[in-house]
């Protein structure tokens, strides 16, 4: 840890930890602390690992993984390991807490935040947890009853001290053109048609099974519509299953210039997120906190698909939470098939009015600043 009494923010194994944990202290940067008084805490085999060595934050990357959720020999022997370095992940950041006493800790849940959260407790340094989902983990459950502050991304969100801050996203996004003259500007960067419905579909980084099943059945049906385009993102994973349904170069049919039928692109992947939201007029997503926070702050209207038997149903939690607030459509992975979802798209693309309130009520509900909030609310509790 740098000296000096600093900032802790602890978080990562997953892009969903990473980026709230980098926009906080880019936060508190803003408001004039050092970057060499932010420590970021995180796994060794996280994505932080190949992401942290480039910024301007020190870091410290503790061994440790993930619990493998099963029985079976693998996943037992795993889980062992598991167990013993975070336990030794827990030593060391604890010693580390005893030397140089940080002013506070903030922790944004996941198994690399918990080392620094319990050193936290045991040294008495303040505990601001950030929980970005509807339901807190089993990380920021356990520990936010001991946190000076929670900040949540929802109403309701069942901590102690909860303060409604939203989940931090890139800020970019913010500051998305969602008009008409933005929307042909995205689908451009995309190589799209720039004046036809789009609908984009992903299930991240590895894909959704489920998702591109039912996105591939869609594509489909829709074959003979010249007025739309589908722009769909497998994931890696996927992706040389599901090509060979877009006829032409990098998993394509039809282009920018497309005239007859529908334009149908399959990626692998998309780093270019706000090209992507610019150019939806639905996107069909899982409901992990990233996704729904980014579809808020972007006024992406959404037909969500939860990722079935997800830690505490939180992905269920998510999309009944952005339903509640008007700006999404929720299927059960269970129900979610190319007729299902050409019923719900058809539903929202014939509906202008509708899907501008959809995309009014996210960005209503959105908090673009979350990043802000919550730095603002680490340095009122710190010591």
């Amino acid at each position: 840890m740098s000296a000096g009494r600093g900032t802790v923010i602890a978080g990562g194994g997953t892009g969903g930890h990473v980026v709230p944990s980098l926009q906080v202290a880019r936060a508190m940067v803003e408001r004039g602390h050092d970057p060499s008084s932010i420590e970021l805490f995180g796994s060794r085999r996280g994505h932080e690992a190949t992401t942290w060595p480039t910024l301007e934050f020190p870091y410290t990357l503790l061994p440790g993984r993930g619990i493998r959720r099963s029985f079976s020999v693998g996943a037992v022997v795993a889980n062992v390991g598991a167990v013993a370095g975070l336990v030794w992940a827990c030593v060391r950041a604890l010693g580390s807490f005893l030397r140089r006493r940080p002013r506070v800790v903030v922790i944004v849940g996941g198994y690399a935040s918990f080392p620094a959260g319990l050193a936290a407790v045991l040294t008495r340094v303040p505990l601001v947890s950030v929980n970005t989902d509807a339901v807190p983990g089993a990380v920021n459950g356990l520990l936010g009853r001991f946190a000076a502050a929670n900040a949540v991304a929802f109403e309701g969100t069942e901590l102690p001290r909860a303060h409604v801050t939203g989940t931090p996203v890139r800020p970019e996004l913010s500051a998305l053109d969602r008009s008409s003259d933005g929307q042909r500007a995205g689908r451009g960067a995309l190589g799209l048609p720039a004046d036809r419905q789009t609908v984009t579909a992903m299930g991240g980084s590895l894909g959704a099974l489920r998702i591109n099943r039912a996105v591939a059945a869609l594509a489909g049906s829709w074959e003979a519509d010249g007025d739309r385009t589908v722009y769909h993102v497998t994931g890696r994973r996927d992706y040389d299953a599901f090509a060979d349904g877009a006829a032409g170069p990098a998993g394509a049919r039809g282009g920018a210039g497309a005239d007859e039928g529908l334009c149908y692109r399959v990626v692998p992947f998309e780093d270019r997120m706000p090209q992507l939201y610019s150019a939806a007029d639905v996107c069909v997503s899982r409901a992990g906190a990233m996704s729904v926070a980014e579809l808020l702050v972007s006024g992406v209207p959404a037909i969500l698909v939860p990722l079935p038997g997800a830690p505490r149903d939180h992905q269920t939690r998510n999309a009944e939470a952005v339903v509640a607030l008007g700006a999404a459509v929720h299927v059960p992975d269970p129900e979610c098939d190319g007729e299902r979802l050409a019923k719900e798209l058809e539903a929202l693309l014939t509906d202008a009015d509708r899907l501008r309130a959809m995309g009014e009520a996210a960005r209503r509900h959105a908090h673009p600043d979350a990043a802000a909030r919550i730095a603002e609310l680490v340095d009122a509790h710190a010591r």
